[in-house]
């Protein structure tokens, strides 16, 4: 172990928040059971809002921000995590009220902490992250209220971003026909790619009035866009059909009506990826590192150095990351 160590913190006071590089002792870290030296993080759009004044993610300054890491422990009060072993972490309070994984070093209850399942490297735990796991978490949703390749075919919404891609890579693997709505065409060819076998324009479902019921299309669908776009994807469900919400970067309303519930049976899938139980969780991971692994993980992914971050959370706020961003720490 090394003090003292490089960290990204983001700090408030009077004069605002500012965010930049430190090096900070153990000592500064929180309470918890396990220490990490973190190899691996990844940028996410929670962790660029983290760093600006109007993101509201913040819960406690200054933090070091990143929701995911992945690393060796090099000290542990816990069993059940030895010391050497390899591990990950997301969610929890990571990177919002407890220090996350922007820096060479994290100390975490155990509770928090997931074994590096087989066949998974630190990095490819990172290229998955919140996003494959909030993915995986949907896909299982909708396999347990019944979705089945037969049934027709899948939509994913903003397929281009972290939490898209990989569930059109995952959907397509495991057989499922797969059509992907997407603000930017530009990477239509990308998405046809991963197996998405129809790419459209989200304006596609962002018509001026949303029809309480529209044309039946889609046997369920993944949408990390909320508001209009989520309406127009319960109207145009299939029978029985399901969808998976979980995101809200086409804003948090929702104008719909009963009808879609109660004359073709749909549901509407709450997909929470921060407190699922760790039982679930590690079950996942295990799906990760098995069926549910995408098979382009390579294709979605590009890596930063830690000393890029500050450009890599610009990138990401302006919309101008695509797929998935892993960061090096050490």
């Amino acid at each position: 172990m090394r003090e003292p160590f490089a960290a990204f913190r983001v700090e408030k006071d009077e004069k605002g928040v500012r965010a930049g590089f430190r090096e900070l002792a153990l000592q500064d870290l929180p309470q918890g059971e396990i220490l990490i030296a973190v190899q691996w993080s990844a940028v996410n759009f929670k962790d660029g809002l983290a760093t600006i004044p109007t993101g509201n993610v913040v819960r406690r300054y200054p933090l070091i921000p990143g929701i995911d890491l992945a690393g060796t422990v090099v000290h542990s009060d816990d069993a059940g995590i030895p010391e050497g072993s390899e591990v990950l972490a997301t969610g929890y309070d990571i990177g919002v009220s407890h220090h996350g994984g922007y820096a060479q070093y994290a100390r975490l209850p155990a509770g928090w902490v997931v074994p590096l399942p087989q066949g998974l490297s630190a990095r490819d735990a990172m290229a998955i992250g919140t996003a494959g796991l909030t993915a995986a978490i949907a896909i299982a949703r909708l396999e347990e209220n019944g979705l089945r390749p037969e049934n027709g075919p899948v939509l994913v919404t903003g397929a281009s971003g972290g939490v898209g891609c990989l569930a059109v890579d995952m959907l397509a693997h495991l057989g499922y026909a797969v059509e992907a709505s997407t603000g930017k065409m530009g990477e239509a060819a990308f998405l046809r790619a991963l197996g998405a076998q129809e790419v459209f324009p989200r304006e596609e479902l962002t018509p001026q009035e949303v029809r309480a019921l529209d044309r039946q299309r889609w046997a369920a669908a993944i949408d990390p866009v909320g508001g209009k776009t989520l309406a127009t994807a319960l109207s145009r469900l299939r029978y029985g059909g399901s969808v998976a919400s979980v995101g809200l970067t086409g804003g948090s309303g929702l104008e719909t009506t009963v009808f879609p519930f109660i004359l073709r049976g749909a549901n509407l899938l709450g997909i929470d990826s921060a407190y699922l139980p760790m039982e679930s969780r590690r079950s996942l991971w295990q799906r990760l590192a098995g069926d549910l692994r995408p098979p382009h993980l390579a294709d979605v992914t590009d890596e930063v150095a830690l000393s890029d971050l500050p450009a890599a959370l610009e990138r990401i706020l302006a919309g101008g990351v695509r797929g998935r961003l892993v960061v090096r720490i050490d």
